[in-house]
């Protein structure tokens, strides 16, 4: 059966004029004639059985069904032109992935280590998205996803990766002579606001006293609670690996023990069948594991 799909022109002619809301400038804009942008769109509306400009005179205005086709198509016509510009800018024989990732975990530990992949895999265009809460992989543009364990993966190859683990840190300059515990509970807390819970589970697992548990500054993500411990705002709970660097060189510190039940097992999803990106996700996978396993120090 022959799909209903508008031609490209007839679309372009509609959206330049759902823009514009005027015909001429439509014209104007993809140097046409304002008879062949009115035919475009009589087609148009023929194809969809309906009106999409309410017309009075020789003026014209979008419609409540237009106006929600117009944003439809603009979104489409734009994708499709970052797809084209994306494929046009890509060198010959060369493989691309697109691989969905926590955002934290994208910037603090698997871009700064991208150069490796790159020196081993030139062929290979790695793009990475920012996903923060889980979702339905099939049919979602993407090849793979780094993210923690959850039931929307069901179905899918799953590949465990490590395990993080949470552990407060804050400014040194916070601290004062002594180093202990009982210090903590003198601190601003900084929570994350998909884990609000956090400082309870701490607080009960470690047995360090903490009073006003809800109290402090919430922040969306780990990279924004690090940056708020980073300028002296208070103790943050965060993954002990995206903050390494910063506990090496100092402008960190981490007197307290960490949790070893605030944890998330994190993996690498697939779906069962990978089709033409098979063997580049193949290589990144490989890739992905041995850098875990030259830093499971950092992990566990």
């Amino acid at each position: 059966m022959r799909r209903k799909i508008p031609s490209s022109t007839s679309l372009q002619a509609f959206e330049a004029a759902a823009r514009h809301g005027n015909f001429a400038r439509a014209a104007e804009e993809l140097s046409l004639t304002e008879g062949a942008i009115s035919r475009q769109i009589a087609r148009l509306e023929s194809l969809l059985g309906c009106r999409l400009f309410d017309r009075a005179g020789s003026r014209v205005k979008l419609n409540p069904v237009g106006a929600r086709y117009a944003s439809h198509v603009r979104e489409t016509l734009e994708r499709i032109e970052r797809d084209t510009q994306y494929i046009m800018g890509m060198p010959r024989d060369s493989r691309s992935l697109d691989i969905a990732a926590l955002p934290t975990f994208s910037s603090r530990w698997l871009i700064p280590r991208l150069s490796r992949f790159t020196a081993l895999h030139p062929d290979i265009t790695l793009n990475i998205a920012a996903r923060t809460d889980p979702f339905v992989l099939s049919g979602s543009g993407f090849d793979a996803v780094v993210h923690f364990e959850h039931a929307a993966w069901a179905g899918m190859r799953v590949q465990f990766l490590f395990e993080e683990k949470l552990v407060p840190v804050c400014h040194p300059a916070l601290l004062t002579g002594h180093e202990g515990k009982g210090q903590l509970n003198d601190l601003p807390r900084i929570h994350r606001r998909l884990n609000p819970d956090a400082w309870h589970h701490y607080a009960r697992e470690t047995g360090i006293s903490l009073d006003n548990l809800a109290q402090g500054a919430r922040y969306d993500l780990h990279e924004m609670a690090i940056a708020a411990a980073l300028a002296g705002q208070g103790v943050a709970l965060v993954p002990r690996m995206y903050v390494a660097q910063e506990l090496d060189n100092g402008r960190l510190v981490a007197p307290w023990p960490e949790s070893d039940s605030l944890n998330k097992k994190f993996c690498f999803v697939k779906p069962v069948e990978t089709g033409i990106n098979d063997s580049a996700l193949r290589d990144f996978e490989h890739w992905l594991l041995a850098e875990i396993n030259t830093q499971t120090g950092t992990f566990i």
